[in-house]
């Protein structure tokens, strides 16, 4: 007989390590359970389950019985029966994910309620009718929107005409009475939009609920969000099925979110929020603003000294930031959930430096739990201001940095003003999951309701938006497009800054200023002369980075500017030195001459005048660079770039011709451009290609480079060349251009003592299938990985990001754009191919990545794995690149403390 496969486990069966099957929520629940901890009595169904659901469209075998078993079993615990008319078990079912996607997923509380066992509820609660009814109403509410797709502004509107009739803003006012109304209108609604009245068995309450929370995976708002935090598409999410505790019994229960330190700065202390006589959604929500945690001193000491003791056991119990839900319940403290808080990037770096100097991670751990996306947040500027600009609201801030847009107060004017390339702050009186595509949008997210631990909150920290929250002073009026403060009003379009660290809010936009960790990198800003706990932090984890990484990190740079910028964030040379971009402004006609010259004569004149301007660019950046490599690419333009527009040329031959003007020389051009025309110039005579149709092209740069490197030398700066021939093929090109570099370099170079390195780009699909040969003639390989995508994948970036990945990304054929982190079954393994098969030809060839890959975390990852020597990024990815080295070495090899 088959044993039947196991889809549901109580909280007692699990622990925090099964979080792939049990989600975070319900592996976490079970932790704290064996813990000991005050955990209402609940299942778990697991992520399997889910994944068999959506796979067949219906529940897996034996899901149903082994749900009735773990009721019953929860029943028996309780000493009550679900739905029970004198005296019953209600239940919540929420969404747990292996990773946090706060708001995207479902949660239904209170199910098992019904018309019958609303009154045996009020008796529960010594005949409190008001609680029962206010129960009563959220369950259809919640259950209509989550279940059955009934609009959620149908529920609000009917709340806020009971509201009205009763003469207040606040539900709080609203007695037995009229909530036992609100429940007939809610359950109007229902039967409007589903054709059925609102169901009364509480096993099909809770079937459904299960079944909508596993839909919820698909959910657009839950799949924009695992795009946007590149969590896996195929994990799907638990349910937990958990015993109702209430937190709106009264003035003596409640419901609050906590954190063990703040999520925002990092500092230790006490921080959350506490919303009485209300349940947890309430707080989430931001439909009600909160109170600061530690009122909660005043309000129930003995809970609040319980709850202190159970986060600092949590925090030392996890090793990290702790975010806690819990409930009151007439005094009885219950705790929901618990997992490692989202925090902000400086919080993330404090922290960690916190609990190293605390004997609770080691370095190596602390520099595994920031990221390089972190440290790039970190290195954006903030508010300069001046005496005279005064804020005209504070609200909390929620999540740092310094933002301005203009106003708009609809995620679908987000976006569409976002597309259009405006910077936008979404303001609204809370957010909630549906705003997830406005909030992504926008610079950041301003609301006059909720605080740290609401919806805006704790999604625009996950993101690494600026987020202020509760600006009460705000008035928000969403239909009208305005909102009014200190007795201004500000429409739609209007500029205002906001500032998520202070929380203050600027009408119009707001200078902003260098981040202190950008001085720091800049070594403006000495970390030992600061009291800057961030500056510190940043500071120790870098210098540990630095010594656990493999990979070298270097920098694409063109003028002595950036490589010196470059080399104060840390760069270990120049992996990209792009020669083109040196032929642009004053230099465009030398080029142009150069390539449209009919004679040799013509050529040569254009070349000597090249020649000396080439070399001063070389020394500047050698110089800059001293003892350093330095990669130079010889020039690799598509041909366009230096040539006059082929179609207004021709108009401007014709104007002149209409005109009776002498046009002989624009007449010559015209022919020369129509010439050399090409339909795909990417795709055309550029690279190596053009060094080879031009001759001496490529042998003044070697002459210019091999010049510069030698009259460095003589003056006692360390030049270190490397040329690096583009969009090699065929070893045959390389082989053809290194001959005659090779000359040239042995001529220069006489006694001097400089070594040459030539190699070549890694970019044409071909060249990473026949590396062993290529490598023959290469010292090195660097790979141009900007180029290699869109030749692997066949489409170009400057067309098709904007035609169709949009519906790619959508449709899930992309996680992420390929432009922006590699792709490693295809374009990862042509890297790999030619990385492994160039090395077993030249054990001793240097390896490297200069496109825009490498500066990018997810990829420095894989490079580090492929074994390659080195990434080359822009000078502010530097930082990023090193931490991101480091991280994947202390993956590969592993930490003391993990």
């Amino acid at each position: 007989m088959a044993v039947e496969h196991k889809y549901v486990y109580d909280f007692a069966e699990g622990n925090r390590d099964l979080k792939d099957l049990l989600g975070g929520k319900g592996a976490n629940l079970a932790e704290m359970t064996n813990l000991g901890l005050p955990v209402p009595p609940g299942f778990t169904i697991t992520t399997e389950a889910c994944r068999a659901y959506l796979a067949t469209g219906r529940e897996p075998d034996g899901l149903a019985d082994q749900i009735a078993a773990h009721l019953a079993a929860l029943e028996q615990a309780m000493g009550k029966r679900l739905g029970d008319p004198a005296d019953p078990l209600l239940v919540s079912v929420r969404s747990g994910a292996k990773f946090s996607m706060p708001g995207m997923m479902e949660t239904v509380l209170n199910v098992g309620l019904n018309d019958r066992s609303v009154a045996g509820l009020a008796q529960q609660a010594d005949g409190n009718q008001r609680f029962a009814w206010d129960s009563y109403r959220r369950l259809i509410q919640m259950f209509g929107k989550t279940v059955c797709e009934v609009p959620g502004e149908e529920f609000e509107h009917a709340l806020d005409e009971a509201k009205r009739a009763k003469g207040t803003t606040n539900d709080l006012d609203l007695d037995a009475d009229d909530l036992r109304g609100l429940v007939d209108a809610y359950k109007k609604v229902f039967r409007k939009h589903t054709g059925r009245d609102f169901p009364q068995e509480p096993r099909e309450q809770l079937d459904l609920a299960v079944r909508a929370v596993f839909d919820s995976w698909h959910a657009e708002r839950a799949v924009l969000y695992r795009r946007q935090e590149r969590i896996p598409a195929d994990l799907g999410t638990a349910v937990n099925v958990c015993a109702m505790v209430f937190g709106n019994l009264g003035s003596d229960s409640g419901t609050g979110v906590a954190f063990t330190r703040d999520p925002a700065s990092g500092a230790q202390g006490i921080y959350g929020d506490y919303l009485a006589n209300a349940q947890g959604e309430d707080v989430v929500a931001g439909i009600r603003n909160t109170v600061p945690l530690q009122e909660l001193e005043r309000i129930d000491k003995r809970s609040y000294d319980e709850l202190l003791d159970i986060m600092a056991r949590l925090e030392r119990h996890y090793l990290d930031l702790c975010d806690i839900e819990f409930t009151i319940e007439r005094g009885k403290l219950w705790m929901l959930q618990t997992r490692v808080g989202k925090r902000t990037a400086a919080a993330a770096f404090v922290i960690a430096g916190q609990l190293v100097d605390e004997g609770l991670i080691d370095l190596d751990e602390a520099v595994h739990r920031v990221t390089g996306a972190q440290l790039a947040q970190l290195m954006f500027p903030r508010f300069q201001l001046d005496h005279d600009i005064q804020p005209v609201a504070k609200g909390i801030g929620a999540s740092p940095g310094a933002a301005f847009g203009k106003v708009v107060f609809t995620s679908a004017r987000a976006v569409e003003l976002a597309g259009e390339g405006e910077k936008v702050i979404l303001v609204r009186r809370e957010t909630n999951p549906d705003d997830l595509h406005g909030m992504i949008a926008a610079q950041g997210i301003l609301t006059s309701r909720g605080g740290k631990t609401s919806h805006a909150a704790v999604v625009a920290r996950g993101m690494g938006k600026t987020c202020v929250s509760g600006a009460d002073e705000i008035e928000v009026n969403v239909p009208a497009k305005r909102f009014t403060v200190a007795g201004r009003t500000v429409v739609e379009g209007d500029v205002v800054s906001i500032d998520g660290t202070t929380g203050k809010v600027y009408l119009g936009e707001v200078p902003v200023t260098p981040s202190e960790v950008v001085q720091y990198f800049e070594g403006t800003l000495d970390p030992e002369a600061t009291d800057d706990a961030l500056v510190h932090a940043v500071h120790r984890i870098m210098t540990h980075a630095d010594q656990r990484r493999r990979l070298a990190v270097r920098t694409n740079a063109d003028t002595g500017a950036d490589a010196a910028r470059a080399r104060r964030f840390g760069a270990q040379g120049i992996g990209l030195c792009r020669t083109e971009h040196m032929f642009l402004g004053d230099r465009r006609e030398l080029v142009e001459r150069l390539i449209l010259a009919r004679t040799d004569q013509e050529r040569e004149n254009a070349l000597a005048a090249l020649l000396p301007l080439q070399r001063a660019d070389f020394v500047d950046i050698f110089r800059e660079m001293d003892g350093l490599p330095v990669t130079v690419r010889l020039i690799d333009p598509p041909l366009h770039e230096f040539l006059p527009p082929l179609e207004q040329l021709a108009v401007n031959v014709a104007v002149a011709q209409e005109r009776g003007e002498d046009v002989a020389q624009e007449e010559a051009l015209l022919a020369a451009v129509r010439r050399m025309h090409e339909e795909n110039p990417m795709l055309g005579l550029r690279g190596v290609r053009l060094g080879l149709v031009i001759p001496g092209l490529f042998a003044m740069q070697v002459r210019a480079i091999t010049e510069a490197a030698v009259e460095c030398a003589r003056a006692g700066v360390a030049a270190r060349p490397e040329i690096m021939v583009p969009l090699v093929g065929a070893v045959q090109e390389l082989e053809t251009v290194r001959a005659e570099a090779e000359k040239i370099i042995a001529e220069v170079v006489g006694d001097a003592g400089v070594e040459v390195l030539i190699g070549t780009m890694i970019e044409v699909p071909r060249a990473a299938l026949t590396a062993g040969q290529i490598a023959e003639a290469a010292q090195f390989f660097s790979f141009g990985t900007n180029d290699l995508t869109q030749m692997g994948w066949g489409f170009s970036r400057d067309d098709v990001e904007g035609a169709f990945f949009w519906r790619y990304l959508e449709l899930g054929i992309f996680g992420i754009s390929p432009f922006e982190s590699i792709d490693r079954d295809g374009v990862g393994r042509l890297v790999r191919i030619a990385a492994e098969e160039g090395r077993a030809a030249r054990p001793d060839l240097k390896l490297g990545v200069c496109g825009e890959h490498g500066g990018d975390p997810e990829s420095v990852h894989f490079f580090h794995d492929v074994g390659l020597d080195y990434v080359s990024c822009s000078p502010f990815r530097v930082p990023v690149a090193r931490l991101e080295a480091a991280r994947a070495a202390i993956e590969t090899n592993g930490s003391d403390s993990r």
